[in-house]
């Protein structure tokens, strides 16, 4: 892959981040599509700079994608799907499936000569546990984005991807945003639902 290509996919995965991101904060449905597109960018990008784990993830999120933008629409029992808090025996299982993702991730990803294998392998299974929460609005997704982009940022500066450094940069004030944001709309519903998200922006 040409270095113009990496650009451009870099420069993409930039915009569609931080548009994403944004989207997710106003908890708007429309983040899923715009984070299909910037799942393939990011794609072309990872595997260009051989942080594999990074680049298959973007798959796997595509995947979760359609799957949180079908839940979204759905809602619960008919209902605009609300953003409540995940339960303690839900956080332990997705706190042990990191840790045994990051130790299996780690030791395949040394035996491909990945560019980073255990930043890449943790920083995979905090994302897809960050993903899945997201899936069915759960406040503490936030908590795993902002730990994943305190370990992406420097990771990326490391492997001279500047402009993907910045990007995630700003998504790290925008996940703090977020959690302020989402945790008042958990409070209140306790009370009410949330109101439905609108398709577009």
């Amino acid at each position: 892959m040409g270095q113009d290509h990496v650009s451009s996919a870099e420069l993409l995965g930039f915009a569609t981040g931080v548009w994403c991101v944004w989207l997710t904060v106003r908890a708007k449905v429309a983040n899923f599509p715009v984070g299909l597109a910037n799942d393939l960018f990011f794609f072309l990008l990872f595997f260009a700079a051989r942080l594999y784990a990074d680049a298959c993830l973007q798959i796997i999120y595509f995947a979760l994608g359609l799957a949180g933008w079908f839940t979204w629409i759905r809602g619960s029992d008919r209902a605009p799907l609300p953003i409540t808090k995940t339960r303690q025996n839900e956080m332990v299982a997705l706190l042990t499936a990191v840790f045994v993702g990051t130790v299996f991730l780690t030791w395949f990803l040394t035996g491909v000569h990945d560019g980073a294998p255990f930043l890449d392998a943790l920083t995979t299974s905090l994302s897809l546990a960050a993903q899945w929460l997201l899936n069915f609005k759960k406040l503490q997704n936030w908590y795993f984005w902002i730990f994943a982009d305190l370990i992406y940022i420097p990771l990326y500066t490391s492997k001279h991807l500047w402009l993907t450094s910045l990007v995630y940069l700003v998504f790290l004030v925008l996940c703090l945003s977020g959690l302020r944001s989402w945790k008042s709309g958990a409070i209140a519903s306790r009370h009410e639902l949330i109101p439905v998200e609108t398709l577009l922006p």
